[in-house]
């Protein structure tokens, strides 16, 4: 099954490489083609997997995919943590995206920059892809940046225009401000918990629910409290 969550991630990422950087070559009939294929992959493999999940009654998949570094045991991992709520949260990220390739065709007819949008939306459809399947906090991480970078891409797509200047400039301000919470939050868990991973986290949470940390001099907080209020802050800026 390692295969299949792998290829369920990637699909829509080829088809954004190949309409962004290939997207002359095969014009706009191609670039719509290639990142609907893309989609609609990972579309039919979702389903594949909610049968073999939820309908069939298989375990839940938690799993490293590769491991890029580790520094004081402390190990950072592309991994996925796929479960029932992992496994509903796929098919409607790939199907919701789906519809939106296909009314794209007749949105942008006539945009000059009919392939570069196609390939910002498959890009945007891996980004969320990547953040849903995630079993660790870095990852969690990297796909709401790389969700931001392709919300900011999106703001700003018509760059010509004054309002969609103005849009992308607040859109990344406000971000940045998020982003701040949201490796605070990254911070403090590595800090109380020596690691990333979301199922040792969440085992060693109820361990940690009278530790204390002293945010202003002299008065002590709940960290797992301090350590939600800059996750949370970190959401809505994205969200914002």
């Amino acid at each position: 099954m390692e295969t299949v969550y792998l290829a369920i991630v990637l699909a829509p990422l080829l088809g954004a490489i190949l309409a962004g950087l290939f997207g002359r070559l095969i014009w706009r009939r191609g670039a719509h083609w290639v990142t609907i294929l893309g989609v609609a992959t990972s579309f039919v493999l979702s389903l594949y997997v909610f049968k073999y999940m939820v309908i069939d009654g298989n375990p839940a998949f938690n799993g490293s995919v590769y491991t890029w570094l580790v520094t004081d045991g402390i190990r950072m991992e592309v991994g996925f943590l796929v479960d029932r709520l992992t496994t509903l949260m796929l098919l409607v990220v790939t199907f919701v995206s789906l519809m939106v390739h296909i009314y794209t065709i007749g949105y942008m007819h006539d945009d000059p920059g009919y392939q570069r949008f196609f390939s910002y939306i498959a890009l945007f459809t891996f980004a969320m892809l990547m953040l849903v399947m995630s079993n660790n906090f870095l990852q969690l991480f990297f796909g709401w940046e790389a969700v931001g970078l392709v919300s900011y891409l999106l703001i700003g797509f018509w760059y010509k225009k004054p309002t969609a200047i103005y849009a992308n400039l607040k859109a990344f301000l406000v971000n940045r401000v998020g982003d701040f919470g949201f490796l605070l939050g990254i911070a403090a868990i590595v800090l109380y918990f020596n690691t990333l991973d979301y199922a040792e986290v969440f085992s060693a949470a109820p361990s940690m629910a009278d530790a204390g940390i002293e945010v202003f001099p002299g008065v002590q907080w709940s960290a797992m409290t301090v350590i939600c209020i800059l996750l949370f802050i970190g959401a809505m800026g994205k969200l914002a």
